[in-house]
């Protein structure tokens, strides 16, 4: 894209509600060149603009190698994803980024995978689950754990059903309150942690959620005998800017728009276990 500081146009496509709250928006940029050279990596975010509302950052959940549109998936939770949430396709929105630092797939690669999210912290995740299964051959197991608050908050319930399906991946899921048939477990997602079944010699670990629970999962996997290098957070503050200037979502030494979202647990550790930053 051109100027950071000026969103281009982009076009909705596709809209899906995924719950009551959730919702996915698939775009393409107006101009076609800004298309054709729009690339981005699994964790990172675009600044989402709806005229008359504002901004906001919202990570993209569709795979970096689709390359006729992107997509978004937004909890309507304010005035701009309220807005957001009220759009239909063929409507125009703008759109700058993408920003941030993404998971470390590289990284990733030749080891087993282990993603653990909590409410619409799938959202950041769900990119990386789409490249690994696309490109198996390259990684080892993929285990994917996701925690909710109510059973009903759970999003691309199929999918999920699809992927446990995959080779070498396990599927475990969890809500605290539950409707009366729910198949998962009952309860916090930390406590499927031990049923896990993956290599903590060669594991890698990205964990999205409130980060209580984040620093919970931590400890979990640290006790599994997972190194805490191995161990990536994404993490979320008010970004304004995207670019490191406003200092809106400075966290200690860090400013989580350019230096994060995705951090490895030892860079933010100290931060996150101290309440109240």
């Amino acid at each position: 894209m051109n100027s950071p500081h000026v969103p281009q146009t982009a076009r909705i496509v596709e809209r899906i509600q995924e719950s009551d709250d959730i919702f996915t928006l698939r775009l393409r940029f107006s101009d076609a060149a800004v298309q054709d050279g729009y690339r981005f990596a699994p964790g990172q975010f675009n600044m989402v603009y709806l005229p008359g509302a504002g901004e906001v950052p919202i990570s993209l959940s569709s795979d970096p190698e689709e390359r006729e549109d992107f997509a978004h998936t937004i909890r309507a939770v304010g005035r701009v994803t309220r807005g957001l949430a009220a759009l239909k396709p063929g409507d125009e929105i703008g759109m700058r980024g993408p920003y941030g630092r993404g998971w470390p797939l590289d990284e990733a690669e030749g080891k087993d995978v282990f993603i653990i999210t909590g409410g619409l912290g799938c959202a950041p995740v769900v990119a990386v689950i789409h490249y690994v299964l696309k490109r198996r051959e390259r990684f080892k197991r993929l285990v994917i754990l996701q925690g909710v608050k109510h059973s009903h908050d759970l999003i691309w319930r199929a999918s999920y059903e699809r992927w446990a399906q995959a080779t070498d991946t396990q599927v475990l899921i969890a809500a605290n309150s539950t409707e009366a048939l729910w198949p998962w477990h009952v309860g916090s997602p930390i406590d499927l942690v031990s049923q896990a079944e993956f290599d903590p010699a060669n594991a890698v670990t990205m964990i999205c959620g409130p980060e209580g629970m984040m620093v919970a999962a931590a400890k979990a996997l640290k006790a599994r005998g997972l190194n805490e290098a191995d161990i990536h957070v994404s993490l979320e503050r008010n970004m304004q800017c995207a670019l490191g200037l406003c200092g809106h979502c400075q966290l200690g030494g860090h400013f989580v728009c350019k230096d994060g979202p995705v951090f490895s647990y030892p860079e933010v550790k100290v931060l996150l276990e101290r309440g109240g930053l």
